[in-house]
C-alpha cells in the first residue's frame, strides 16, 4: 500500500490517498473506517454496480445508482442525490461516498459540498482518469447548458482509496481515456513545482508495453507520480488563483470539443489528447517552443494511439472557448508548453487567436 498525503495551503484538513491492490471484498471495511456514523449515501457509477455491486456488499438502501457518461453530471441527478439524503436524514455528520469515474465522484463531491453546508465526503475512483486526476484536489461540479464545470466548488474528500484491481475490467476506451490525462501531466512537469522528479515523458516511452497491457506495478507508479505532482500543485494553490491554471493544459480546446458535440461523442480524456495538439500547434505559431519539441508531443501521443478527432470550425469553437471558465471578458486563456515539461499561461483575443490560426 501506497500513502500519499496531502495537505492544503490556508486549508487546515489534511487527508491521504491511498493506493493498492488489495481485494475488493476488503474495501468496505476500509471506507467504513472513514465514516463518523452509521449513515452514509453511496454515489455508484452503474457499471461498477454491475460489476462489484455483490462484491462491495453494501446494503441497497445505502446506494444510489448512477447512469455512466458526462451527461449524467447534471442539475437533475444532483437534485435526485440531495433529496435521497434527505430522505435518509442524513446530519452533518454523515458521508457521501463516490465509487466510480469523475463524472460520479465530480457530481457526488459536489452534493456533498453543498448538502447541509458540506458533509464528509470519500472518493473511491474506479478509472484510470479518476485515479490520476479527477479524485485529486477537491474540484466538483456539475455541467449545464452552457457548459461543462460552470457549477461547483473546491471541496476536499476525507480520504481517496484508490484500489488497481478495479482496472482490470476497464474497458479499453475508458483507459485510454485516463491515458489522456496521465500524458498531460508529462508535459507539466516541471511546472508544478514538485520536489521529486520523474521525467515522466521517459516514463511513459520506456513503460509504454507495460502500460498498456495494465501491468499493476507500473500502473500503481504512473498513478503515484500524476497524484505527487498534481497534489504538490493544489497544496500551493487549492482555488485556481495561480499556479493551479496549469493543470488546464489541453483542456480550454477540449471542453469546447465536448459542448460542440454536447459530451455524447467522445471522452474526456480523447478530447484532452486533442486539446494537447491544439495547444502544442499554437505554442509553434506562437514561436514559444521548437519544432523538434512538437514532434517528440506528437510521438508520445502516437504511441499510445488516441482516437482521432475530427476538425470543427474554428469560429465556432473560439465562440465555445470564450464561455469557459478561465476566460476572461476580453480573452481567451491557454495553457501553453513553453518549454521541455514547461508550460506558461497565455491570454488572447478571440480576434488575435482567429489571426493566427487563419494565417497558418
Amino acid at each position: 500500500m501506497v500513502e500519499i498525503s496531502v495537505n492544503i495551503n490556508k486549508n487546515p484538513q489534511k487527508y491521504s490517498i491511498f493506493i493498492d491492490n488489495l481485494p475488493i471484498e476488503n474495501l468496505k471495511n476500509e471506507i467504513l473506517k472513514y465514516c463518523n456514523d452509521e449513515k452514509f449515501l453511496i454515489v455508484i457509477s452503474e457499471k461498477v454496480f454491475k460489476l462489484y455491486g455483490k462484491i462491495l456488499g453494501f446494503d441497497r438502501k445505502n446506494i444510489f445508482v448512477l447512469k455512466d457518461g458526462e451527461k449524467e453530471k447534471n442539475f437533475k441527478n444532483y437534485q435526485k442525490i440531495t433529496n435521497r439524503a434527505l430522505k435518509m436524514k442524513l446530519t452533518r455528520k454523515s458521508t457521501i461516498i463516490a465509487i466510480g469515474g469523475g463524472v460520479c465522484g465530480d457530481l457526488a463531491g459536489f452534493a456533498a459540498s453543498t448538502y447541509m453546508r458540506g458533509i464528509n465526503f470519500i472518493q473511491v475512483p474506479t478509472t484510470l482518469l479518476a485515479a490520476t486526476d479527477s479524485s485529486v484536489g477537491g474540484k466538483v461540479a456539475i455541467d449545464t447548458d452552457f457548459g461543462k464545470n460552470l457549477v461547483g466548488s473546491f471541496y476536499q474528500p476525507k480520504v481517496v482509496l484508490i484500489n488497481t484491481n478495479f482496472l482490470k475490467t476497464l474497458d479499453n476506451r475508458q483507459f485510454k481515456t485516463g491515458l489522456g490525462e496521465v500524458v498531460k501531466y508529462a508535459f507539466i512537469e516541471k511546472s508544478c513545482k514538485c520536489n521529486e522528479e520523474f521525467n515522466l515523458i521517459n516514463f511513459l516511452s520506456e513503460y509504454k508495453e507495460k502500460i498498456l497491457s495494465r501491468d499493476l506495478e507500473t500502473i500503481s507508479e504512473l498513478i503515484r507520480i500524476c497524484i505527487v505532482l498534481k497534489a504538490s500543485v493544489v497544496q500551493k494553490d487549492e482555488t485556481e488563483t495561480d499556479l493551479r491554471r496549469i493543470l488546464n493544459f489541453g483542456h480550454t480546446y477540449a471542453h469546447a470539443i465536448e459542448k460542440i458535440t454536447k459530451y455524447k461523442k467522445y471522452t474526456h480524456g480523447e478530447t484532452v489528447t486533442e486539446g494537447i495538439n491544439f495547444a502544442f500547434n499554437l505554442a509553434c505559431k506562437l514561436d514559444m517552443i521548437e519544432k523538434n519539441y512538437k514532434f517528440l508531443a506528437s510521438d508520445i501521443l502516437n504511441k499510445f494511439d488516441f482516437k482521432k478527432i475530427r476538425k470543427f470550425p474554428i469560429e465556432k469553437m473560439i465562440k465555445i472557448m470564450q464561455t469557459d471558465k478561465k476566460a476572461t471578458s476580453k480573452s481567451i486563456v491557454f495553457i501553453l508548453p513553453s518549454d521541455y515539461a514547461k508550460v506558461d499561461a497565455i491570454e488572447l483575443s478571440a480576434q488575435k487567436l482567429l489571426d493566427i490560426l487563419a494565417n497558418s
